[in-house]
Order: C-alpha cells, then sequence, then structure tokens
C-alpha cells in the first residue's frame, strides 16, 4: 500500500515538472494527434454554434439573406460545400487543431467562427462602423468590443484588450495584437514586450500616464500568430473611433501590422519606419509615425539602435509641441 501511495505521488510530481516545463517553454494550448481536413464536406465547419445576426439583419450594408450562414436543426451551421454554383459565395472554414467531434465523443469547445466570404467581411465592417459611431467614451467602446461578435479571433481568446494608459493623451501607441500575458490580464502591453516599451517611453521622458496605448485588433490570435487583413479590417472602425476620443497629437505605430493598417500600405516595416506621415483623425491631420515593435527587439538586440532614433524624432516633436 505505501508503495502505491510512494508511485502515485511520484506521478503527481512528475506531471507538476512537465506542466512547469511546458510552461517556461511557452507551450499553451494544445494540438490534436491527427490533421484535420476542415475543407471535406464530411466535417462540421467550426464555429457553427455561433449566431451572426448582423449578417441576417436588413439595412443598408447588410449582407443579403442568401450570404448568411446556412442554419441546421440544433442552431449549429450547415456544412460548406467543397463546390459552389457558378457566381455563388463559399465560406471557408478556419484551420483549426482539432479533432472532429466523432473523435471526441461527440463534445463541442470553443473554437472560431467559420472564415467569412468576402461579401460577408464587407457587411461585418459596415456593421463595425455602425456601431463604432455611435460609441461617446472609451468604457462605451469597451462594452461595444466585448458584445461584438463579428472578429473570429473573440472566439479563441479569453480577454478582450481595448488600451491601458491616459484616456486622452498626445501621445497614442499602436501595436499588432494582444499576446498571451496581455490575454490573460485583459490589457495590452503587459508581457516582456510592454515592459520593454516601458523603458523605450521612459527613456524620452513618457510614461503611463502621458500615452495611450492599445492594439490594431483587440483579440489575441491563435498561437500569436501576425492578424489577417480581414481581421485588421474588421477592427478598423473600432480603433479610428477610438483615435478620434482620445484625440492625439502624434501617433506611433509598432510593427509592420500596424503600419500597414493605419497609413493603409503594402510596404513593409524597412521602408516605412522614420518618416512622418499625416493622418486624418475625423476631421483633424495628426502627425503619424512608424517603428520596429519591441518584441523584434528582444529577438534582434542591434536593431534597437534604429529604434533610439525613432524615438528621439518623436521628443524632438513633442519639444517643438511645447515651445
Amino acid at each position: 500500500m505505501a508503495q502505491s501511495t510512494d508511485s502515485s505521488a511520484r506521478a503527481h510530481e512528475d506531471l507538476l515538472a512537465l506542466l512547469a516545463w511546458y510552461q517556461a517553454v511557452g507551450v499553451d494550448c494544445a494540438l490534436g494527434r491527427e490533421p484535420v481536413a476542415w475543407l471535406g464536406s464530411e466535417v462540421r465547419v467550426p464555429g457553427g454554434r455561433f449566431d451572426w445576426p448582423q449578417l441576417t439583419e436588413a439595412g443598408p450594408g447588410a449582407a443579403p439573406q442568401s450570404q448568411a450562414m446556412p442554419r441546421v436543426a440544433g442552431g449549429g451551421a450547415a456544412p460548406v460545400p467543397r463546390t459552389a454554383a457558378p457566381g455563388q459565395r463559399t465560406q471557408v472554414p478556419l484551420r483549426e487543431g482539432r479533432s472532429p467531434p466523432s473523435a471526441r465523443g461527440g463534445d463541442h469547445v470553443r473554437t472560431p467562427p467559420a472564415r467569412f466570404a468576402t461579401g460577408a467581411a464587407d457587411a461585418v465592417e459596415t456593421a463595425a462602423r455602425a456601431l463604432a459611431a455611435r460609441v461617446g467614451d472609451l468604457a462605451a467602446l469597451q462594452s461595444a468590443l466585448e458584445g461584438f461578435e463579428g472578429c473570429a479571433l473573440k472566439a479563441t481568446a479569453k480577454s478582450t484588450c481595448v488600451y491601458r494608459g491616459a484616456t486622452k493623451a498626445s501621445v497614442m501607441i499602436i501595436g499588432e495584437a494582444p499576446g498571451r500575458d496581455e490575454d490573460l490580464e485583459g490589457r495590452p502591453f503587459v508581457g516582456r514586450a510592454g515592459q520593454l516599451l516601458d523603458r523605450m517611453l521612459e527613456a524620452i521622458d513618457l510614461d503611463e500616464t502621458k500615452v495611450h496605448i492599445t492594439n490594431v485588433v483587440y483579440w489575441r490570435p491563435p498561437g500569436n500568430r501576425t492578424p489577417t487583413p480581414q481581421e485588421t479590417q474588421i477592427c478598423r472602425p473600432f480603433l479610428m473611433r477610438q483615435m478620434e476620443l482620445v484625440e492625439p497629437d502624434v501617433v506611433i505605430l509598432l510593427g509592420g501590422a500596424a503600419a500597414k493598417t493605419v497609413f493603409d500600405t503594402a510596404e513593409g516595416i524597412m521602408k516605412v519606419r522614420g518618416k512622418w506621415r499625416e493622418i486624418m483623425i475625423g476631421s483633424r491631420k495628426v502627425r503619424a509615425l512608424a517603428t520596429l515593435h519591441p518584441a523584434y527587439l528582444l529577438r534582434t538586440a542591434a536593431a534597437k539602435r534604429i529604434v533610439w532614433r525613432d524615438l528621439l524624432a518623436l521628443k524632438s516633436f513633442l519639444q517643438k509641441k511645447q515651445v
């Protein structure tokens, strides 16, 4: 009996040690044993149990009823066929590392919604723009985003990360997307990259009380991948409204995803960084500057000297504005 107890205790300790090792190396999600061919018509579309009422509401910009998700008994979405009639749009599901329900005993876990067809994505962006226009302050923006079901990222994220810092600020900083630490805490830039960002700001006499910090998407992409253009397009109306509410004099864009979204360009970050541009925030013209993301600096320390020049340019701009 004692030997059995000792064996159980050792197994428990081994399991705890394994979990600790997983955490240390950054493992934060599980994958299925076998890959799943989500494009196969025999597999239920991921996210079929999610409703998208804004796609079926009548009104300007709304998608026609024929483009809404087909429904089946039980509230789920019907499987998407591999082929469609000429001129008919199809909805292509996201790839997700999850075994089919039949292999998991028919259970259902929270999975991303099906990928939008082009027309449906436009309808969701229109709905997002109408919702963002009604927002009167940042608290209302937070509430609107928490109730918004138009972005597939929300289905796999724990938290909606809207901002940290001042509600009104001369400097607004926009990054790419929340990471693991941000998703757990519900605020942007609180992990290692955020800590480096705080030190960068401190070097030019700025801190959280003087800046407003956010991202181009408000939910963590699975595996910390870069958000897709479709995901940033859907979140863009909320971001633009957030910029109007903060009323910054200068916008700093961290990384390629932020620069491409706000500047509406396909150029890479190395081509656009360090060059002042003007962007429209409502009816105001505001200066904007792109630079490298702090997460990149954690991997490439030699690039810090490049960012330091951009930070000095920001400091010089702020000093001239005060004169």
